[in-house]
């Protein structure tokens, strides 16, 4: 019998895949909600600042029966772990204990639920502290197993959630902490971003896909959300008076970063095909076989990248004309995340205090950190969060300023911050010196000391180094330089423990990632840099890696260098992307070619074979994530 040839491609999404042998299940099965009120779709929504994310009280019985067959031994390790990364409890690389996500969409966060992670933390998390993220999520580390679900149960009565802020599902929706308040925008998008986290949160498809899913929704062309370093990213347009977004897929950081390309110049908002358009290709990237054979790479820019935007564009153009659609209620009158702030905003503010004397702290509190809203008489402040970090009584004092001075409102930020919305501006002055009291009166927000890292070795396990540690050298070698030239203050530093860029070192102008140097029989750990990254007005630049490693306890003197450098060869007004884009890379690697070079093991070099933070010899312990699982 001769052979016969291979069924001709039928349709764009068969032609594509034989074009780029990829290996799809076109027939999986991939159901939605159901209808509302039936036990898949059950939620029921409230417009309360804060509570995007219905909460259903029968998870936390399940999380409580799972675990506790886990603990007994009823159920195996890699069973149990899938379960618990949906309900965001995390694995960390300490033995027994576990990281808990909370997921705050948009950012958004209410004075009751700062007072409860106060009392969450204070409870439950040894080190006393929660943890703002690049993701606008907070988490809380080294908690039990066996406390796990006391603790999330606890946060739920103040509305929050921690559910699928792990796993393989659509992770927090982030966004611009402005939105709504912002000068420049035409709309506020707050209303549409809630509308989606509530119709993909639980939603069947996006339990298991290949990987987990970033989007972001930016309120402004100046794109503060960083919308085009994620999976899925939407940007406010408008024609001829209808809302819409312009929608971009597959970008990330890690090792193959990627900016987002553009699918669709504009999609409709109000007649819900922005969600229709997104689980079009979250259809598409579940059904991605060849994707799961390697989880460390499998993001929708993998599959965006190989076959290219068109190709995808034509992808979803099909998809959208398949049998789902009808099956499908895409009306988001019922989804949409609606809370009047002006309403509940304060009034006249007739206590307002004013600088006595030298007021140069507020002055430049005020410079950097208080802007105006677009609604007269208001402006926002943004409180620097140094590394992210906030105790219990920060929390409670936070929550005690949003109840008396801003109406309740404040989102965190993708730079570990928070900023404070509706603070009357006669109001200012008070509430920095409320944040004075605090610890956080900080001025400098996204400036040369706002610096930002991922937690690194102090919890992830993935970390290769401590990238806090090294927050912590750089934020003081920065303040004792006592910078003031603006131009210099301009400068963004951003690092990861690891390559996978949850510090989002890629786009810091100047970057770092967790390596190691082997020098001799010994392990230094050691960073890789990366200079003229830029994520600012709108415009994300991917910094140029140097070829040199640095040991971790030099990075500090190497940061020093770099900025004298600059500051003494720079041309007039120029920054500093402008001057690294001018001289190139090789200068930077010629500053630093003697702090590159391993040292040799010895009594007076011992220190740099001990990572920062850290007392015992530094040796590279890296487990598997659970991010990937």
């Amino acid at each position: 019998m001769e052979p016969t040839a291979a069924p001709e491609a039928t349709t764009a999404a068969e032609r594509i895949a034989a074009e780029h042998k990829l290996e799809v299940h076109a027939a999986k099965h991939q159901k939605g909600k159901g209808p509302v009120g039936s036990l898949e779709n059950p939620e029921v929504y409230e417009n309360v600042p804060g509570h995007v994310i219905p909460i259903l009280e029968r998870e936390f019985d399940d999380f409580d029966s799972e675990a506790g067959k886990f603990l007994d031994g009823q159920t195996a390790e890699n069973e149990f772990i899938g379960f618990r990364l949906k309900q965001g409890v995390y694995g960390q690389r300490q033995p027994d204990v576990q990281m808990i996500r909370v997921k705050l969409p948009m950012g958004g966060v209410n004075p009751a639920q700062l007072e409860a992670f106060g009392s969450v933390i204070e409870k439950w998390a040894p080190l006393k502290k929660g943890h703002i993220t690049t993701r606008q999520n907070i988490q809380i580390h080294h908690v039990p197993l066996p406390d796990a679900a006391e603790l999330i149960r606890e946060l739920s009565d103040a509305g929050l959630s921690s559910r699928e802020g792990c796993g393989n599902t659509v992770r927090n929706v982030t966004g611009d902490p402005f939105a709504g308040v912002a000068h420049s925008e035409l709309f506020d998008i707050t209303p549409y971003a809630g509308a989606y986290v509530r119709y993909f949160v639980r939603h069947p498809t996006t339990q298991l896909m290949p990987r987990k899913i970033k989007t972001a929704f930016t309120a402004t062309d100046e794109d503060v959300a960083i919308t085009r370093i994620h999976d899925i990213g939407f940007i406010p347009k408008q024609r001829d008076g209808v809302r819409g977004a312009e929608i971009v897929v597959g970008g990330g950081t890690s090792i193959m970063p990627r900016i987002a390309p553009t699918l669709y110049e504009f999609v409709e908002l109000d007649n819900g095909d922005y969600l229709k358009v997104t689980e079009a290709c979250l259809r598409i990237f579940d059904r991605q076989e060849w994707l799961r054979v390697n989880r460390a790479r499998a993001r929708i820019k993998v599959l965006v990248d190989k076959v290219g935007i068109d190709a995808f564009r034509e992808m979803v153009d099909e998809e959208l004309e398949g049998d789902w659609v009808a099956e499908r209620d895409f009306s988001i009158d019922r989804l949409l995340f609606v809370d009047d702030e002006e309403a509940h905003a304060p009034g006249p503010y007739a206590a307002g205090a004013s600088p006595n004397g030298d007021r140069s702290e507020f002055d430049r509190f005020t410079e950097s950190n208080v802007a105006p809203q677009r609604q007269h008489g208001f402006s926002t402040v943004t409180v620097k969060v140094t590394r992210g970090d906030l105790t219990p009584a920060q929390l409670r004092g936070l929550a005690a300023i949003m109840r008396e001075l801003t109406g309740g409102y404040a989102r965190t930020t993708v730079q570990q911050n928070l900023v404070l919305r509706w603070v009357r501006d006669e109001a200012a002055y008070d509430v920095w010196q409320r944040l004075v009291e605090l610890g956080l009166g900080g001025s400098g927000a996204l400036g040369i000391d706002d610096v930002v890292s991922c937690p690194g070795t102090d919890s992830c396990k993935l970390g290769i180094t401590s990238s806090m540690g090294l927050n912590r050298a750089i934020q003081d070698r920065i303040e004792s330089m006592r910078i003031t030239d603006p131009l210099t203050r301009q400068i963004q530093i951003k690092m990861s423990g690891c390559p996978n860029g949850c510090g989002q070192h890629h786009i810091g102008t100047i970057g770092f990632y967790g390596a190691s140097i082997k020098a001799g029989e010994r392990t230094m750990p050691a960073y890789i840099p990366h200079v003229g990254g830029n994520f600012t007005g709108g415009n994300v630049v991917f910094g140029h890696r140097l070829k040199v490693r640095l040991p971790a306890k030099r990075v500090p003197d190497a940061v020093e260098r770099w900025i004298r450098h600059y500051q003494v060869e720079r041309s007039d007004g120029e920054t500093f992307n402008g001057f690294v884009e001018r001289v190139g890379t090789e200068p930077f690697e010629a500053l630093i070619k003697d702090l590159a070079m391993p040292a040799e093991f010895n009594l007076e070099t011992m220190s740099q074979f001990i990572d920062w933070n850290r007392s015992e010899p530094y040796k590279v312990e890296r487990g598997e994530g659970e991010c990937a699982i």
